[in-house]
């Protein structure tokens, strides 16, 4: 794969994420309208299937506050 047909399919990745993470959050505040901050974590985790074991495996956890109000 090239380099930049990998950067496309992170990017392309990440869009998917961003637009179903929204919709999910929107509709998630709208059936909770009595919220007013939530907490969020958004965890990334490689779960390729690696030939080598002691391959290093991606894992990033990112934590976000968000006020609803």
């Amino acid at each position: 794969m090239t380099d930049e047909m990998c950067k496309k399919d992170i990017r392309g990745l990440l869009k998917t994420f961003g637009v179903m993470a929204d919709e999910a959050i929107v509709g998630h505040i709208a059936k909770n309208p009595g919220v007013d901050n939530l907490n969020f974590k958004i965890t990334l985790e490689d779960i390729t299937n690696y030939d080598d074991a002691n391959t290093e495996r991606l894992n990033i956890e990112i934590t976000k506050a968000i006020q609803c109000k």
